[in-house]
Protein backbone atom coordinates (compact mmCIF):
# COMPACT_ATOMS: atom_id res chain seq x y z
CA UNK A 1 0.00 0.00 0.00
CA UNK A 2 2.94 2.54 1.06
CA UNK A 3 3.93 2.48 -2.65
CA UNK A 4 0.67 2.75 -4.24
CA UNK A 5 0.76 6.40 -1.87
CA UNK A 6 4.51 7.14 -3.16
CA UNK A 7 3.38 6.95 -6.71
CA UNK A 8 0.47 9.29 -5.85
CA UNK A 9 3.04 11.45 -3.97
CA UNK A 10 5.01 11.54 -6.80
CA UNK A 11 2.20 12.87 -8.96
CA UNK A 12 1.40 15.31 -6.88
CA UNK A 13 4.69 16.34 -6.51
CA UNK A 14 4.89 17.04 -10.86
CA UNK A 15 1.63 18.66 -10.78
CA UNK A 16 2.90 21.20 -8.34
CA UNK A 17 5.87 21.73 -10.23
CA UNK A 18 4.09 21.79 -13.85
CA UNK A 19 1.87 24.48 -11.90
CA UNK A 20 4.75 26.31 -10.48
CA UNK A 21 6.44 26.52 -13.72
CA UNK A 22 3.48 27.81 -15.61
CA UNK A 23 2.76 30.70 -13.01
CA UNK A 24 6.30 31.58 -13.50
CA UNK A 25 5.94 31.87 -17.03
CA UNK A 26 3.53 33.48 -16.64
CA UNK A 27 4.03 36.37 -14.55
CA UNK A 28 7.40 37.05 -16.43
CA UNK A 29 5.66 36.64 -20.18
CA UNK A 30 6.06 40.39 -20.91
CA UNK A 31 9.14 40.86 -19.35
CA UNK A 32 11.84 41.79 -21.98
CA UNK A 33 15.57 42.19 -22.01
CA UNK A 34 18.73 43.15 -24.89
CA UNK A 35 18.93 40.81 -27.51
CA UNK A 36 21.75 38.46 -27.23
CA UNK A 37 23.79 39.63 -29.96
CA UNK A 38 22.60 43.84 -29.35
CA UNK A 39 25.45 45.63 -28.32
CA UNK A 40 24.58 49.31 -26.76
CA UNK A 41 27.17 51.04 -25.14
CA UNK A 42 26.50 52.22 -21.74
CA UNK A 43 22.97 50.25 -21.40
CA UNK A 44 22.91 47.38 -19.19
CA UNK A 45 20.04 45.12 -18.65
CA UNK A 46 19.79 41.60 -17.32
CA UNK A 47 18.98 39.26 -20.04
CA UNK A 48 15.09 38.31 -21.15
CA UNK A 49 13.80 35.73 -18.57
CA UNK A 50 13.88 32.28 -20.12
CA UNK A 51 11.19 30.07 -20.47
CA UNK A 52 10.66 26.32 -18.66
CA UNK A 53 8.85 23.38 -18.97
CA UNK A 54 8.30 20.31 -16.97
CA UNK A 55 9.37 17.14 -18.84
CA UNK A 56 8.54 13.99 -16.74
CA UNK A 57 9.91 10.67 -16.56
CA UNK A 58 8.33 7.39 -15.73
CA UNK A 59 10.54 5.60 -12.71
CA UNK A 60 9.39 2.40 -11.45
CA UNK A 61 5.54 3.35 -11.52
CA UNK A 62 6.37 6.90 -10.28
CA UNK A 63 6.88 9.97 -11.93
CA UNK A 64 9.84 12.35 -12.15
CA UNK A 65 9.60 16.03 -12.81
CA UNK A 66 12.45 18.18 -13.52
CA UNK A 67 11.58 21.76 -15.15
CA UNK A 68 14.16 22.49 -18.59
CA UNK A 69 14.62 25.70 -20.31
CA UNK A 70 12.68 26.78 -23.46
CA UNK A 71 14.74 26.29 -26.74
CA UNK A 72 14.26 29.33 -28.29
CA UNK A 73 13.79 30.80 -24.68
CA UNK A 74 13.57 34.35 -26.41
CA UNK A 75 11.95 36.33 -29.88
CA UNK A 76 12.49 39.65 -30.93
CA UNK A 77 9.70 42.28 -30.69
CA UNK A 78 9.92 45.44 -31.41
CA UNK A 79 10.18 48.29 -28.27
CA UNK A 80 12.20 51.43 -29.65
CA UNK A 81 11.79 52.94 -25.82
CA UNK A 82 13.50 50.04 -23.97
CA UNK A 83 17.11 51.36 -22.65
CA UNK A 84 18.21 48.13 -24.19
CA UNK A 85 17.18 48.07 -27.54
CA UNK A 86 19.19 47.71 -30.10
CA UNK A 87 19.89 50.65 -33.14
CA UNK A 88 16.51 49.18 -35.09
CA UNK A 89 14.50 48.89 -31.60
CA UNK A 90 14.60 45.46 -31.25
CA UNK A 91 14.55 43.74 -27.60
CA UNK A 92 14.02 40.04 -26.89
CA UNK A 93 10.77 39.09 -25.33
CA UNK A 94 10.07 35.42 -23.50
CA UNK A 95 8.69 32.89 -25.40
CA UNK A 96 5.62 32.64 -23.59
CA UNK A 97 2.39 31.12 -25.02
CA UNK A 98 -0.47 32.29 -22.55
CA UNK A 99 -2.93 29.67 -24.43
CA UNK A 100 -0.49 26.67 -23.76
CA UNK A 101 0.46 27.82 -20.25
CA UNK A 102 -3.28 28.04 -19.58
CA UNK A 103 -3.85 24.38 -20.52
CA UNK A 104 -0.63 23.14 -18.58
CA UNK A 105 -2.47 25.08 -15.39
CA UNK A 106 -5.60 22.62 -16.17
CA UNK A 107 -3.97 19.76 -16.51
CA UNK A 108 -1.59 20.17 -13.16
CA UNK A 109 -4.94 20.68 -11.63
CA UNK A 110 -6.31 17.44 -12.47
CA UNK A 111 -3.49 15.79 -11.99
CA UNK A 112 -3.21 17.04 -8.83
CA UNK A 113 -6.61 16.21 -7.89
CA UNK A 114 -5.99 12.76 -9.35
CA UNK A 115 -3.38 11.97 -7.40
CA UNK A 116 -4.99 13.17 -4.02
CA UNK A 117 -8.47 10.96 -4.72
CA UNK A 118 -5.95 7.79 -5.22
CA UNK A 119 -4.39 9.04 -1.58
CA UNK A 120 -8.10 9.45 0.04
CA UNK A 121 -9.18 5.89 -1.61
CA UNK A 122 -5.99 3.85 -0.46
CA UNK A 123 -6.38 5.46 2.83
CA UNK A 124 -9.89 4.51 2.77
CA UNK A 125 -8.70 0.78 1.69
CA UNK A 126 -6.54 0.57 4.49
CA UNK A 127 -8.94 0.97 7.17
CA UNK A 128 -11.68 -1.36 5.55
CA UNK A 129 -9.04 -3.87 5.69
CA UNK A 130 -7.85 -3.14 9.06
CA UNK A 131 -11.60 -3.22 9.98
CA UNK A 132 -11.92 -6.64 8.88
CA UNK A 133 -8.81 -7.92 10.27
CA UNK A 134 -10.53 -6.77 14.13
Amino acid sequence: MSSILAIAASGMMAASLRLNVSAGNVANSSSSGPLPDATRPGATAPPAYTPLRVDQVDIGGATAATAIPVSPGYGPSYAPDAPYADQSGMVASPSVDLTAEAMQQIVARYAFAANAKVMQVASQMTGALLDIST
